[in-house]
């Protein structure tokens, strides 16, 4: 095939993301750093998480709106920009303070990337689910560099020069995609605010029983997907006592089967059903967290978390089940809606993840995110076995 402009598009979103996903990944490693520095408990550090993750869902439906105003492009790029400059705010941090107050910022920026390109490549290609799981590659991409590297780093010079990677790879990706990308015409630059946020769109869309139901299973992925991001490599230090760097190691292996896998499970959901792609990830990653918990040794705790990567692959499948349920004009407001609605609620499972953690151990806060896993499994299963349609 030949290579055409939207293929193009498709890979600089895909770097896009890889930064945006890059900034956000690399607190994850320096967690026991962090907390030995200034002195704090897990529940301590999943807040400010949490507050970086709220601040990421926070900024889904804005985002939408800027895109209809401005086109895509600027957008993307004051994403990308952002994200490196948020980094420089942690990187210097006297306090505690002050580094949550970056990671909030960080989450801020970067939130504005995902809606706005989904939206974009939805219009570009036909076959979203595959188009949307190449994009969502660059967060599993992210996940696999950045552990180990931030990693190698902290343990070498700190983890403060470690987060300083995320705006040196800001800059050279923004630096392509201003190069590469062209202006995109505004949707409907004419559009008010007040017209944007007017009750009465907003509660038809979030209220249609298609969208609540696609709502909750996001819901319970994302919390799900946040709290594994979070402190899969202080479960892997704490629970197992691996190193940082072999648990950085894990953790990136996690992240790569992400996002190869995650292309098939767009195939899949394109071909066969979104419903059966959301339901092999989540049996895929019970399976997976079973192992994690359960297993001994390296070789069931590297599978569990292959296998869990493959069931964090969700969001080629949901995404598209949401965006088959709205018309092309609704899509740009309605997704970064969706986005903002259901990352909102579950923005929480960092601290959650953390605080079970604290009180009652790694077994209980990782079977409870597995029962999660579960539960979706049994609304896909009610959902066909009453013909509901949802």
């Amino acid at each position: 095939m030949r290579w055409q402009y939207r293929d193009t598009v498709l890979v600089v979103c895909t770097l896009a993301l890889f930064v945006t996903v890059f900034g956000r990944v690399a607190l994850s490693p320096i967690v026991p750093e962090v907390a030995a520095e200034f002195d704090l408990s897990n529940a301590v550090i999943g807040l400010a998480l949490t507050g970086m993750w709220f601040a990421y869902a926070l900024t889904q439906f804005p985002s939408g709106i800027l895109a209809e105003w401005y086109g895509e492009r600027p957008v993307v790029l004051a994403s990308v920009c952002g994200t490196g400059l948020a980094a420089f705010v942690i990187v210097g941090a006297p306090g505690f303070v002050v580094f949550v107050l970056g990671a909030i910022l960080l989450g801020g920026l970067a939130g504005l990337h995902y809606s706005v390109a989904t939206t974009l490549l939805t219009r570009l290609y036909g076959d979203i689910g595959t188009a949307i799981g190449i994009h969502n590659s660059g967060a599993p991409l992210a996940g696999l560099v950045t552990p180990v590297v931030v990693s190698w780093t902290a343990v070498r010079y700190g983890w403060r020069p470690a987060v300083a990677l995320t705006a040196v790879v800001a800059l050279a990706i923004f630096a392509l995609a201003v190069r590469s990308l062209r202006p995109t015409e505004p949707r409907r630059p004419d559009r008010s605010l007040s017209e944007l946020l007017e009750p009465g769109p907003i509660l038809d869309l979030l209220s249609r029983p298609p969208v609540v139901f696609t709502g909750v299973i996001a819901i319970v992925a994302e919390f799900t997907w946040q709290g594994v991001a979070s402190f899969l490599p202080a479960f892997f230090a704490q629970y197992h006592g691996y190193s940082t760097t072999l648990a950085g190691v894990l953790f990136g292996a996690y992240f790569v089967t992400q996002g190869v896998l995650q292309v098939g499970v767009g195939i899949v959901a394109d071909r066969f059903g979104r419903d059966l792609a959301i339901g092999i990830c989540m049996i895929t990653g019970i399976v997976g967290f079973l192992l994690l918990v359960a297993g001994s040794g390296l070789v069931p705790i590297a599978a569990g978390a292959l296998l869990l990567g493959v069931g964090m692959g969700w969001g080629a499948a949901v995404f598209p089940r949401f965006m088959d349920r709205l018309s092309d004009a609704e899509r740009s407001f309605g997704f970064g809606l969706f986005r903002t609605a259901y990352m909102t609620v579950a923005a929480s499972g960092s601290v959650v993840v953390g605080l079970l953690a604290d009180l009652f151990g790694w077994r209980v806060s990782f079977g409870f995110l597995t029962a999660l896993l579960g539960l979706v499994c049994a609304l896909l299963l009610a959902n066909r076995a009453l013909g509901l349609e949802y």
